[in-house]
């Protein structure tokens, strides 16, 4: 990989696989601001890679101007922004029956608009740079749609629309744009499950012998993260879909 040096940028970085990438980046010599409402986790992370250059930023991606200070504060220390990893997301899970409006206001906040503020704190230093990438976790489920699951769906659709409509406006200033679109991931995302059975059902899963191969780990995601940030400058990869190898969906 050459991404030593690269300044990556990444939302949502205190778990799963926003941390996962942090940890990859920061080990392949990349300069990385991790930032995440839970300081303690991201200081963790820290602590775990001294020999990483990590810069650790408190930031809730609902909020614009924690957002904007995040990359203001990745420019002030680095210089220039290569890549931003929009990572933040929940997915509570119910039937449209059950009127969870908080519920789907909290993914719109998290999932649509902390995107969106990621995008808006970002783009202006790229197009002055004249180059950049943006990469947004989206899902199978932006692709597909089950009972259970149309709002959290209805979320990923929109990355996706996000996602390319940003790809079509800024591919003339070199800015790449990347969707990564996972299936079943072992990550605390499951705990953003309101519905006990739906959400202990699931977790319980993943504990069982041959997992493996129906729940990715946040390490191999990472590893497509890193693969797209390290592509050549006249080459974009827009949309990775990324299933374990037993996942029927």
């Amino acid at each position: 990989m050459s991404l030593k040096d690269k300044v990556v940028v990444i939302m949502g970085a205190s778990s799963g696989i926003g941390a996962a990438t942090a940890k990859l980046l920061a080990s392949e010599g990349a300069k990385v601001t991790i930032a995440a409402r839970r300081m303690n986790r991201l200081e963790e992370i820290k602590k775990d890679n001294p020999d990483g250059d990590i810069l650790a930023v408190e930031a809730d991606v609902t909020k614009a101007d924690e957002v904007q200070n995040v990359i203001d504060k990745t420019v002030a220390e680095y210089g220039r922004v290569d890549a931003l990893f929009n990572n933040a997301g929940i997915m509570p899970v119910n039937n449209l029956d059950q009127i969870a409006r908080d519920e789907w206001q909290n993914m719109m906040d998290i999932n649509v608009k902390g995107v969106l503020n990621g995008i808006a704190a970002a783009l202006p230093i790229m197009k002055k740079q004249k180059s950049g990438h943006v990469i947004t976790t989206s899902s199978v489920l932006g692709y597909e749609v089950l009972p259970g699951y149309a709002a959290y769906s209805g979320t990923k659709y929109a990355v996706r629309a996000i996602m390319e409509g940003l790809r079509q406006e800024e591919h003339q200033n070199n800015i790449k744009t990347t969707i990564i679109a996972p299936g079943s991931v072992k990550t605390e995302l499951f705990d953003s499950i309101n519905n006990d059975e739906v959400r202990n059902g699931l977790k319980e899963a993943m504990k069982q012998p041959g997992s493996e191969i129906m729940a990715l780990r946040p390490e191999e995601i990472a590893q497509a993260v890193a693969f797209v940030i390290d592509t050549p400058a006249n080459m974009a990869v827009n949309e990775m879909v990324i299933r374990p190898t037993g996942q029927e969906v």
